[in-house]
């Protein structure tokens, strides 16, 4: 017998990120909750309580967590054969694993959307002081909003470079009006390329030209890069292939990520894994089997040996 799908829409961020806020939006939305049997799990105490009242004409059904231990697999499934819910949201506590929820969601029920909410004015210290707890929650949301942002708060956000954290998600930036914007801005190219066939990267420009190039390869199609990296091979990639990169420091210290281009064509497999080599390379655009989408791949023009940067770390 086939399980009934029940979808899954979870908020979560840390104590006083606008959570209960959002929440009680989307709960007493008629575009939202037109009537379903919604079953609304509410996993910590925040700073405002919630009027159960209001969700009457929803059809809505409030189930509060006080603690970690609560949130099973055996409560769940005695919640569901209860209220038998259409969907479910969650308002989850900020300091539980996600991991908690493959552990503890019954059958059937699939999340379908992760929304994160961030206190622009509580981001940096929480990155710093949280950091796996953090980055946890952005590189799993499906949606990720920074509210209470001064114009000051937007542009340090945008200087963070928060795509490479999670490149698929949607992230707004809203201010304490509640007026939202879209993190980002357009395709400006962040280098004056005209009249220039071969760009060469300072140690510092790694890493915005490596998020520029996976968004907009259209920018350097046809065009030469020469830059300082890392030559990674692996049997996992495509025969003639290998990644060339530098590592990066996209959050916090606890978290660097290798941003590696795909690497094709003579030379590189003169070269061990983790070595560093000064390449130069046309960029093409083509189908990446890894990505199932099209994207920017490199052609080897030269590569040789070099030493490594004065700092290793592409930082943001």
């Amino acid at each position: 017998m086939n399980t009934k799908e029940i979808p899954v829409y979870m908020m979560t961020g840390f104590l006083d990120s606008g959570k209960t806020t959002f929440t009680r939006d989307l709960l007493t939305s008629p575009d939202f909750c037109s009537g379903e049997r919604t079953l609304f799990l509410r996993c910590e105490d925040g700073e405002e309580e919630y009027d159960e009242k209001q969700f009457a004409p929803f059809n809505v059904t409030m189930v509060t967590f006080e603690e970690q231990e609560e949130f099973t697999l055996p409560r769940l499934k005695e919640l569901t054969k209860k209220y038998k819910p259409e969907q479910v949201i969650i308002e989850y506590n900020g300091m539980w694993p996600f991991s908690l929820c493959d552990e503890a969601f019954p059958a059937g029920w699939t999340l379908y959307q992760l929304v994160c909410l961030i206190d622009a004015k509580t981001f940096e210290p929480y990155s710093k002081n949280l950091g796996q707890m953090m980055m946890e929650k952005l590189v799993n949301a499906d949606v990720i909003v920074f509210n209470r942002c001064t114009p000051e708060l937007k542009d340090y956000l945008r200087s963070r470079n928060l795509k490479m954290v999670n490149r698929q998600a949607e992230i707004y930036l809203e201010d304490e009006d509640g007026e939202g914007e879209d993190y980002f801005l357009g395709g400006e190219c962040p280098f004056d390329l005209e009249g220039v066939d071969c760009l060469e990267l300072s140690e510092n420009d790694y890493g915005i030209w490596y998020v520029d190039c996976m968004d907009y390869p259209e920018h350097y199609a046809g065009k030469s890069v020469k830059y300082k990296g890392i030559v990674v091979q692996s049997k996992d990639f495509p025969k003639g292939t290998c990644a060339i990169g530098r590592f990066a420091m996209v959050c916090c210290s606890n978290d660097m990520q290798f941003l590696g281009m795909v690497t094709r064509g003579p030379g590189y497999d003169k070269f061990e894994t983790k070595q560093w080599v000064e390449v130069t390379a046309k960029v093409e655009i083509a189908y990446q089997e890894a990505f199932q989408e099209e994207g920017p791949n490199l052609y080897i023009e030269n590569i040789v040996a070099c030493d490594p940067p004065e700092n290793e770390v592409v930082g943001f």
